[in-house]
């Protein structure tokens, strides 16, 4: 399958995500002065921007590359949560899986820059396990999801939501309904996904969870092989920045993808962009080097954009020339 034939097929695939919500928040100005009181730069801000990030924005990448989705994630109740509830309803996203837990922080990052260039990122989260309530929200609202999905992507920052209980009825649910699932995981779970279709770590984040130092690439090589038989998932795909991306498939040689980004302008959200449109191409159809294959491109384009940014179909096929 072609990148023009795939960009057909995934249009119209109900997507459910399930993840860490977040929202970015963008505040440029300029510097003119140093402060008094420190040695640091003062900036007067005279642009905010707030856009989606974390699993929203995979929901967000999802949306732009033609998909019915549904969102379930965890957010506070305060100003944070309101913006996020607004982003969705503006982007034509539903905002009824977005469960607001009391006294929950809503997660969001902060970042300040003058001249295209960022200074400083402020995070303000919090990450403790959801709470039973807002468990027993999650597992119902999972469950009304996947009885119309085509797929299930799992977006795990490390945030609170993804206890064990949420992710072991998740995957049962999907391997009874026969849906496809895909996984860009973090730490605290990186082994607790059984058996999916697709598990998509980076580079940094397998040698942090597997302990160990790369030094050569057969190194990489034989601890994406153990991760895979440890976890059992179909197909491992490891992202590496600027040198590609690396599949490791069941009965398979190693498969490897160099980056197609032009330009290289902002990384940020880039990894939400690939998972999405890894998992759209392949529940399409496609197969795996052809689904990475659609990703790559998807990422390449926006690694050219700035902040967390998302790309539609028409834009991957004028970037891959289809």
């Amino acid at each position: 399958m072609n990148i023009k034939e795939l960009g057909a097929a995934v249009k119209g695939i109900r997507a459910v995500v399930l993840g860490d919500m977040m929202l970015d928040s963008y505040q440029w100005g300029k510097v003119q002065r140093i402060s008094p009181e420190a040695p640091v730069p003062v900036i007067e801000i005279n642009r905010e921007e707030f856009r989606l990030g974390g699993a929203a924005n995979v929901a967000l990448n999802l949306a732009s590359l033609g998909a019915q989705v549904s969102a379930i994630g965890i957010t506070g109740t305060g100003p944070n949560a309101r913006i996020m509830r607004k982003l969705f309803k503006q982007h034509g996203l539903d905002p009824i899986g977005l469960i607001a837990e009391k006294g929950r922080k809503t997660t969001i990052k902060t970042r300040i820059g003058a001249a295209n260039q960022q200074i400083v990122r402020i995070d303000i989260e919090d990450t403790r396990d959801i709470s039973e309530q807002s468990l027993h929200a999650a597992l119902e609202a999972i469950k009304n999801a996947l009885e119309t999905a085509d797929l299930l992507i799992i977006e795990d920052y490390d945030k609170g939501l993804l206890r064990q209980e949420l992710i072991s009825a998740s995957l049962l649910l999907c391997k009874e309904r026969k849906i496809p699932v895909a996984v860009d995981p973090k730490q605290k779970h990186f082994f607790d996904f059984k058996h999916v279709d697709i598990f998509k770590p980076n580079y940094i984040e397998l040698q942090a969870n597997l302990g160990k130092r790369f030094e050569n690439d057969e190194d990489f090589f034989a601890a994406a092989r153990f991760l895979q038989n440890k976890i059992g998932c179909k197909h491992l795909v490891v992202t590496r920045g600027s040198r590609g991306m690396y599949i490791f498939s069941k009965k398979s040689p190693m498969q490897h993808l160099p980056s197609c980004a032009r330009e290289v302008f902002d990384v940020s959200g880039a990894g939400d962009t690939v998972i999405s449109a890894l998992g759209l191409a392949y529940c399409a159809g496609a197969d795996i080097r052809s689904a990475a294959g659609f990703a790559n491109h998807a990422a390449g384009i926006v690694c050219g954009k700035m902040g967390t940014a998302t790309t539609t179909i028409e834009e991957i096929l004028d970037y891959a020339g289809a």
